[in-house]
């Protein structure tokens, strides 16, 4: 266990499962880095420290920490969290962590992508670039190295061969720009064995991650797709939004399905306080959030755990819409939310935050 492969993964009739179906486990990575996470990082791993509390009532749950943090780390988990030592510049193991494959024999392997911060927006990040190939190491999985720069919260997948992406972020010149639009769907063809890729066009209004899909629309089962959603014609997101909805009403899944579609109230907007701008330490990296910046919220960043939702609370205007939503697509999981503000200061949610490993 452990091999590089030089085969891809549709060559060994391997796949990328949807996030419904059954995991095993779930890895997150422990927050510290201090300009991105205000006040010494302790606000975040307290919301952190939720998420994955909440999680481990439904799966096993495994952090990924520092040495620095280890102790720190134990200390504020449940046992029911396992700790390792795993070094990295930041805490987003959705995007710098594997994409986990399954075959029809029992078989689990993983796909180690390129990574470069977001477009080269957070530097260093060499230790973030060793991070997929460090967990695939602990689960023992065989890895395939992808040839393009690609983060794990930039694609969703039906688990019947189809993905869901958005242009703003896979066509984005500081990710692959030699490559075409042609040729990157080659590759995810290739490395999550897909047969039909649905572009979307941007992301989620002021994303820092250049338009991750995981922040504007996900699979909840096959045919089914959850997209954050406003009627304020004021508010950009709604023209992004209805062009989301506009391509998605239009598309047919690999199946030749049609797709429904439901909709989920967009928080906010949210916007930064001074406060919490103010509690960032820059001096090293020259980080900065300024006050009034708006924050790219959104319900549809939730963790899809084995017998439960763990979705993020944002706004006491529409956190309950959202959770009745939730729990009409997904009646047979327990709906479970957590405050998740400090997380999105850093810039994203608990789906960014999280990455299952599929049930083998």
């Amino acid at each position: 266990m452990g091999l590089t492969l030089k085969s891809t993964p549709a060559e060994d009739g391997f796949r990328m499962p949807g996030e419904f179906e059954p995991h095993s486990g779930c890895w997150m990575a422990w927050p510290e880095r201090p300009d991105n996470w205000r006040l010494g990082a302790k606000p975040a791993q307290a919301a952190y420290a939720a998420v994955a509390e909440a999680i481990a009532k439904a799966e096993p749950v495994t952090m990924a920490v520092s040495d620095a943090q280890f102790e720190n780390a134990r200390a504020t988990l449940s046992p029911a969290v396992r700790v390792v030592e795993v070094s990295a510049d930041d805490a987003w193991v959705r995007d710098n962590g594997p994409t986990f494959l399954v075959d029809g024999d029992g078989g689990r392997r993983g796909v180690d992508w390129r990574f470069n911060a977001w477009g080269g927006i957070y530097s260093p990040w060499d230790r973030d670039e060793r991070v997929a190939a460090k967990v695939l190491e602990v689960e023992g999985a065989d890895r395939y190295r992808a040839p393009i720069v690609l983060e794990g919260g930039s694609i969703h997948v039906d688990g019947e061969g189809t993905v869901l992406t958005t242009e703003e972020c896979l066509l984005n010149p500081n990710r692959n720009p030699e490559l075409s639009k042609e040729q990157i769907e080659r590759v995810l063809r290739d490395y999550l064995s897909a047969e039909k890729v649905i572009w979307l066009g941007a992301g989620v209004f002021e994303d820092e991650t250049d338009g991750h899909v995981d922040n504007l629309a996900c699979f909840a089962r096959p045919g089914t797709v959850l997209l954050t959603w406003t009627d304020d014609e004021d508010d950009p997101q709604q023209a992004i939004s209805r062009d989301a909805r506009e391509r998605l009403e239009a598309a047919t899944d690999a199946r030749g399905r049609s797709l429904e579609v439901v909709l989920l109230p967009s928080p906010g907007p949210l916007h930064l306080a001074a406060e919490e701008a103010e509690g960032l330490d820059t001096r090293e990296s020259g980080q900065s959030r300024r006050a009034g910046e708006r924050l790219a919220g959104s319900y549809v960043n939730f963790y899809l755990g084995n017998s439960r939702i763990v979705m993020p609370l944002l706004d006491p205007r529409h956190d309950e819409e959202a959770a009745a939503i939730l729990r009409q697509v997904f009646p047979e999981r327990e709906v479970i939310g957590v405050p998740a503000r400090e997380i999105l200061l850093g810039g994203g949610n608990i789906h960014c935050i999280t990455q299952q490993v599929p049930a083998a």
